[in-house]
């Protein structure tokens, strides 16, 4: 247990701040200023957008910070249960749901601070195909936390069928010859 709340202790401080940080920086900079500052050389462009519902600005209602707050903290609450269940040695589970969880609290900081929405204000990024919206330093630790989490709860299902299998083909101990 030590170790997990030791990775939890280091990343979600890191992250809380760079969000928060970044956060303050779009509302005085890139709300105001008219031409963008040039980010990776254009390639990402900082766009500043309020955002009332969750990603990809998926909405609920008129006011619906009183459904993603409740939502959200029954979230935290999830992947608090899966990180006290976590083996200690199991780091990707354990930053996974760390970086989860940190991305988790900035939005809310941002929810339950103001009912304009959460800022955002990396993006719109062309893919090609696609322009990947508008996200957030909280919403880069989400999405790559549950990337993570995914990757882990796969090893971890594979590592138990090789185990199966290895017992299910192993001798049975005991048998006559």
């Amino acid at each position: 247990m030590k170790r997990k709340l030791a990775m939890l202790g280091v990343l979600l401080p890191l992250i809380l701040i760079a969000d928060i940080i970044t956060k303050r920086w779009a509302v005085n900079v890139l709300q105001e200023e008219v031409s963008r500052p040039d980010f990776m050389g254009g390639y990402v462009p900082l766009t500043f957008a309020l955002n009332r519902g969750a990603a990809f600005g998926i909405s609920i209602g008129n006011d619906p910070r009183w459904f993603f707050i409740p939502v959200a903290l029954l979230a935290l609450g999830l992947m608090i249960v899966l990180m006290v269940r976590a083996r200690g040695d199991d780091y990707a589970r354990t930053i996974s749901l760390s970086l989860v969880i940190a991305g988790a609290l900035g939005n809310l900081i941002d929810r339950v601070r103001w009912d304009h929405g959460v800022v955002d204000f990396i993006g719109p990024i062309d893919l090609g195909f696609m322009n990947w919206p508008i996200f957030n330093v909280a919403d880069m630790a989400i999405s790559c936390g549950a990337v993570l989490l995914a990757i882990s709860f796969w090893l971890e299902e594979r590592t138990l069928k090789r185990a199966e299998v290895k017992a299910a083909s192993a001798p049975e101990m005991g048998a006559s010859s």
